[in-house]
């Protein structure tokens, strides 16, 4: 675990990180520059990245528990990293959608959202998403006061069950459940591992009443 911390505390470990979070990315572009994304490049693109704004998330919620398991506090120096790559893969995939599937006609896009839910479910995570990026950053943290910063971010686990809806319903149309479950069993083990400490944390000041 020394070793861990050290590594973590590295000049070089922020980059890397952040050169590991544009691998998908890069590996998408790359796929579709040489064609291969499968028969239906436009819509590998959209699911992918869809796909990895909700890994992205997985990881950011899983940040706090990994930290207080193995007594890893150098990880928390990445979990604003990750939460942004989660808004840029999120706003990337909303961004394919637009673009490859409803070629940018703005009139016809805010039609679909209405119309489809599962679309509707992913436009509102996005939407949730915007201000905690926005409000990422030390100089919004200082100007909101950090409790209520503390609450804003708390979003999050909004966001997650909505992701997860999301990707039910997209998944619905074919009966294809097993990645959402996956999905869904480990973002619950991720909240409850928070709940759970929450109740650890109440418990002593109830019995103090």
């Amino acid at each position: 675990m020394r070793k861990m911390k050290s590594l973590g505390l590295h000049p070089a470990a922020k980059p890397l990180v952040f050169l590991l979070c544009l691998g998908p990315l890069a590996a998408l572009v790359w796929g579709a520059a040489h064609e291969q994304l499968g028969a239906n490049p436009a819509e590998a693109l959209i699911r992918q990245l869809g796909d990895w704004s909700l890994r992205a998330l997985c990881l950011t919620l899983a940040i706090t528990p990994l930290r207080t398991a193995f007594n890893l506090p150098v990880l928390a120096r990445f979990r604003r990293m990750l939460g942004l790559f989660t808004f840029f893969y999120a706003s990337l995939h909303l961004l394919a959608y637009g673009w490859l599937d409803m070629g940018l006609a703005l009139g016809d896009i805010g039609r679909d959202i209405l119309k489809r839910p599962f679309i509707l479910m992913g436009f509102a995570a996005w939407l949730l998403l915007l201000p905690l990026a926005l409000t990422s950053f030390n100089r919004a943290i200082k100007a909101l006061g950090a409790k209520t910063w503390q609450k804003l971010h708390k979003l999050v686990y909004l966001i997650a069950g909505i992701a997860l809806l999301h990707f039910f319903w997209m998944r619905a149309g074919k009966q294809n459940f097993g990645e959402p479950l996956v999905y869904t069993a480990l973002i619950a083990a991720l909240l409850g591992w928070r709940l759970l400490k929450a109740l650890q944390r109440a418990k002593p000041r109830a019995n103090a009443l």
